[in-house]
């Protein structure tokens, strides 16, 4: 929605030299179709798409917009710009989508992508959220495999969010299945967030901020603003606390953290 994207795109790639090694941007591919091109030439190396549902209906019931064919088009305009790899999100809720899991897969197959099947989190803007919504990576997992068998990708999976798995008849395309609720990886997470507003977040369901911002506008030096981050990192919670009786959601929803 940001008209500079590309230019911010521009100035983030100007740090490769100095040790940036992936940039990339997650999107809901609206304006996909027209501005794919450009934002593979201004420097983005690959991009991740948010696609609930392949149904128009359930598609316009989970994002309040009509705008299906709009986001499958801006999919393969990202091919064709070379933004590879294309991860494609789904967040597969109770009631809603869990029944386009294996067509979500076929997809996947059919379009050589990377699809993600991801558990619902307590991080949706009406604050809804309710366990009995969550659709396991078990039963993601299960789903599929009565349509595509799977077979583990032989990679280690260290700090990375999804458990990844091919095709076991050697078809394109990937899925991965990324379960924060039934099976916590928080022991191998590394990832602290800096949100639009310059707040730092240690954890995704952090109740509390830490202002970047603020540090920087105050005229802070360069080793102070570094000190300041290496002070915050090592506040990182050790674990979410979804599954705690006492367990408050974060006030912000997934759109205004950030992935």
């Amino acid at each position: 929605m940001r008209q500079d994207i590309e230019v911010i795109i521009n100035k983030l790639g100007a740090l490769k030299p100095n040790g940036l090694q992936d940039l990339a941007l997650t999107t809901n591919g609206y304006f996909l179709p027209d501005r794919a091109q450009g934002l593979k030439a201004a420097g983005l190396d690959r991009i991740t798409i948010s696609l609930d549902s392949l149904k128009r209906d359930v598609f316009k019931q989970m994002t309040g917009v009509d705008v299906l064919e709009r986001v499958l088009v801006g999919i393969q305009a990202a091919k064709t710009a070379g933004l590879d790899p294309i991860k494609i999100n789904a967040v597969i809720v109770r009631g809603h989508n869990e029944d386009e899991v294996a067509d979500f897969a076929a997809f996947a197959r059919e379009h050589d992508v990377k699809m993600r099947f991801i558990e619902f989190m307590p991080l949706d803007s009406g604050h809804e959220w309710s366990r009995e919504d969550v659709v396991s990576g078990r039963e993601i997992r299960e789903r599929i495999g009565e349509r595509f068998p799977l077979a583990p990708v032989d990679a280690k999976r260290g700090s990375e969010t999804a458990s990844r798995y091919r095709f076991a008849d050697g078809a394109p395309g990937e899925i991965g299945i990324i379960a924060p609720v039934t099976e916590a990886f928080c022991g191998a997470c590394s990832r602290i967030r800096l949100t639009a507003d310059g707040q730092i977040r240690t954890c995704l369901f952090s109740t509390v901020e830490h202002s970047l911002r603020d540090v920087v506008r105050d005229g802070a030096s360069r080793q102070e603003i570094i000190d300041f981050i290496e002070a915050v990192v090592m506040k990182k919670e050790p674990r979410h606390y979804i599954n705690d009786p006492e367990f408050v959601a974060p006030s912000r929803s997934m759109s205004f953290i950030g992935g």
